[in-house]
């Protein structure tokens, strides 16, 4: 079993996402854009929001809902930083429901993505 978060928790995920992964979305998803091509690629937004996403599965956590913000565009070779806040946790018989925060930045510290998520974590 998943260790249930507490409220006011953070976790945190950094990476960076190349040309062969937007290829690979654009491909996977549809979204063909030509700003998603050319000598400086711009990452899915979609695909930038597998930052929370990914600190979620690390909690087993399953979405309900979730929020975006897409603040500022993202480009292939530039590292991205999530942060994720548990706003809440509310424990019931057979699972945990949680709401979350998260705010992704580039390396100059601007915000890029910011959202927030509800779902729950099964016992």
């Amino acid at each position: 079993m998943v260790d249930v978060p507490d409220e006011g928790d953070v976790a945190t995920y950094s990476r960076t996402f190349t040309e062969r992964e937007v290829e690979q979305f654009a491909d996977l998803s549809g979204d063909q854009g030509t700003h998603h091509e050319g000598d400086r690629p711009m990452v899915h937004g979609l695909l930038t929001a597998t930052l929370p996403t990914k600190i979620g599965g690390d909690m087993d956590y399953v979405a309900r809902s979730m929020e975006f913000e897409f603040r500022r565009p993202v480009y292939v070779g530039e590292e991205v930083s999530c942060e994720s806040r548990v706003e809440r946790v509310d424990e019931h018989d057979d699972r945990y429901e949680m709401a979350a925060t998260f705010v992704c930045r580039n390396g100059d510290d601007e915000v890029v993505l910011e959202g927030r998520t509800e779902g729950v974590i099964f016992r």
